[in-house]
C-alpha cells in the first residue's frame, strides 16, 4: 500500500522552477510540496467584421496568445523555524525583477515530472499562513503564474498555419502596411502587390484601419522548372 510516507522513502519528483536565462550558474528554487493541481491556460485573439445590417458580424482569427501556467505553491520552514521568506519567497518574488543581461525577467522553466512549461512570471501573489510567537513567518501559499515563452526565430522554424492558398479577409489595424501583412500571411512581403491588385488600392502607403482587405489566394508552390 502506497502512503505518504512511503512515497517520501522513494523520493517521489518534486517541482521545481529553474532559471534558464542568463546563462551561468545554474539556479533552481525547489517546493516543499507538489501542487496539488495546476491550470493550463491558451486564448485566441478575434475581430468582428462591421458589416451593415448583419446581425451577427462575421469574426476573423487575428493571432494566438501566448499559453498560461498557473499553480498554487506551498512553502514551509515549520521543521526549522527559518524565516520562510529568506528561504524561498524571496526567491519567488525576484523572478519578477528585471535582469541586467536580459533588460527583461528572467527566462525560467516550471518542472514536474514530465510536466514542463517554459516562460517568464507574470505574477507572484503571496499569503502568509504560519508564523512563530514572535512573527516570523513559517509558511506560505504561492500564486504563480507563468507565461510561455517562445523565441521568433523558433517560430519561424515551424511550418506555417497561415493558409496562403486559401481566400481570407482581413481588417487593418493602425500601423498596418500591406508589406507586412503580406509577411504575415504569405511569409513574403513582396507579395503586397497581390493584396493591392485584388482591392483596387492604387497607393499603398495610405490604407486606413478599419478597411476589410479581401487577401487573394496565392500558390506559394515553386513552379516546375526544366
Amino acid at each position: 500500500m502506497i502512503t505518504p510516507l512511503s512515497l517520501l522513502k522513494l523520493g517521489f519528483v518534486k517541482a521545481q522552477l529553474e532559471i534558464l536565462e542568463p546563462r551561468g550558474s545554474v539556479k533552481i528554487i525547489p517546493f516543499c510540496f507538489n501542487p496539488t493541481e495546476y491550470q493550463l491556460q491558451k486564448a485566441n485573439t478575434f475581430a468582428e467584421i462591421p458589416i451593415p445590417g448583419l446581425e451577427t458580424p462575421p469574426i476573423q482569427y487575428i493571432r494566438g496568445a501566448s499559453e498560461k501556467l498557473t499553480a498554487d505553491l506551498l512553502v514551509d520552514t515549520s521543521d526549522t523555524l527559518e524565516d520562510v521568506r529568506e528561504k524561498y519567497v524571496n526567491d519567488l518574488r525576484g523572478l519578477m525583477n528585471i535582469n541586467d543581461k536580459l533588460h527583461a525577467p528572467p527566462i525560467i522553466r516550471f518542472t514536474w515530472a514530465k510536466q514542463m512549461f517554459k516562460g517568464v512570471m507574470e505574477s507572484c501573489n503571496v499569503t502568509y499562513l504560519m508564523f512563530t510567537p514572535e512573527g516570523v513567518p513559517l509558511r506560505a501559499k504561492v500564486q504563480i503564474s507563468l507565461k510561455e515563452y517562445r523565441p521568433v526565430e523558433v517560430q519561424l522554424k515551424e511550418p506555417p498555419r497561415s493558409s496562403p492558398d486559401v481566400e481570407k479577409q482581413y481588417v487593418v489595424r493602425r500601423g498596418d502596411t500591406l508589406s507586412n501583412i503580406a509577411a504575415a500571411v504569405y511569409r513574403d512581403a513582396s507579395l503586397w502587390r497581390e493584396i493591392a491588385r485584388a482591392n483596387g488600392i492604387r497607393d499603398p502607403r495610405t490604407i486606413d484601419p478599419g478597411r476589410v482587405l479581401l487577401l487573394p489566394r496565392v500558390d506559394l508552390r515553386p513552379a516546375f522548372r526544366r
